[in-house]
């Protein structure tokens, strides 16, 4: 999916954290009220929105790794040609369905066009469920590792039950090797389904670099943006690297990206904390 948006730290609703403007969402919050995963959204638009928007980046390349999925996005031209584009449409409907609800008004025209994108030929229930996972995991886990604290258990609890209702809205048949009812169960899920599927292809590669140029720069601390293939691998773990076929950056890059990305966070944070 597709990410976009604000790199001033304000605080955001539901379009505006994807790109737009508060006037667009139309929505005030509390966010996704009463739908059981307001904390959840609450994290990632309010508490970190910037790290949230690089974690569904990374989750959106992440995907990339996968050859099914890489051939189909590949072949449709938008990722390589317009992939700042791409990014911001998907950013605006995930972050639509995290602060409004799956089951508001918009939400539900949102899932509408979700289920028309994806029922191309070739993309199985089975690939839907991998994508969702990288687009719940992966901001949680860019959180815990770059942001100014870590995900409490209740903003997690609350992202599974977002996951679950988004997953329920697309009709995704339950997967049956799926282990447990929780987010430690679809992250166990999403990792095996990558050790055995994870592979190197042209497309994945073509991808990366086109979504390490034009993406990530835009969620990388400016002075990092110039460096924003650098950086990206730096952000990338070694079985996603290697399906990728990404080389490991020069060694500074890597404890550089790291301090760069934490200092953001915990400046943000104090200035929030005097406002």
């Amino acid at each position: 999916m597709r990410d976009g948006g604000m790199r001033d730290g304000t605080t955001t609703g539901p379009r505006e954290a994807a790109g737009g403007t508060r006037a667009q969402a139309g929505t005030q919050g509390p966010w996704a009220a009463g739908t059981g995963y307001g904390a959840y959204a609450r994290l990632v638009l309010e508490t970190m929105p910037e790290e949230a928007k690089a974690g569904l980046s990374l989750g959106f390349i992440r995907t990339f790794g996968i050859p099914d999925i890489a051939r189909v996005l590949y072949a449709t031209g938008r990722m390589t040609d317009e992939p700042r584009a791409r990014a911001k449409a998907t950013g605006v409907a995930m972050f639509a369905l995290i602060g409004e609800g799956v089951d508001s008004e918009n939400g539900r025209r949102i899932v509408a066009d979700l289920r028309r994108v994806h029922t191309r030929p070739g993309i199985t229930p089975e690939l839907m469920h991998y994508v969702l996972a990288c687009f719940t995991v992966c901001p949680l886990r860019f959180i815990d590792a770059h942001g100014h604290r870590r995900v409490t258990d209740e903003e997690r609890a609350a992202a599974y039950a977002f996951h679950r209702a988004l997953a329920s809205a697309l009709d995704l048949p339950d997967l049956p090797d799926l282990r447990g009812d929780d987010l430690p169960a679809v992250e166990r899920w999403m990792t095996a389904y990558e050790t055995a599927h994870f592979a190197p292809t042209e497309a994945g590669r073509a991808l990366w670099h086109s979504a390490s140029r034009a993406l990530l720069s835009s969620r990388l601390p400016a002075f990092l943006s110039r460096l924003a293939p650098l950086a990206a691998a730096a952000l990338l773990d070694p079985p996603l690297a290697r399906a990728l076929q990404v080389p490991n950056p020069p060694w500074p890059i890597r404890p550089l990206t790291r301090y760069a990305l934490k200092a953001r966070s915990s400046r943000k944070r104090r200035r929030h904390d005097a406002s």
